[in-house]
């Protein structure tokens, strides 16, 4: 990791470890409660999972309402202003 305390794990991240659980759901090998437990994290990662993807989704219908040209892409900032500036350099 890159020594952020965030609470919200990158989209990567989440969607990678989202997989580990799944492969070890299926498995089958695990505990009940471990099972249960891993299973909640899972829902809870595709929960984080999805709002990044419906974030993602209005800040690229925020561009594309911007007929002007002008990109006004810090109307949704999900706290890693660095991200921002990569995603909105003039293609």
């Amino acid at each position: 990791m890159h020594g952020t305390a965030m609470a919200t794990p990158k989209f990567e991240d989440a969607l990678a470890r989202l997989e580990t659980i799944v492969t070890e759901l299926e498995r089958g090998d695990l505990p009940l409660d471990e099972s249960l437990r891993i299973f909640e994290e899972g829902i809870k990662l595709s929960k984080t999972c999805l709002k990044m993807l419906d974030d993602a989704e209005r800040k690229v219908e925020i561009l594309v309402q911007d007929k002007d040209g002008k990109k006004r892409l810090q109307a949704f900032t999900l706290g890693s202003d660095e991200r921002d500036e990569s995603v909105s350099s003039d293609v």
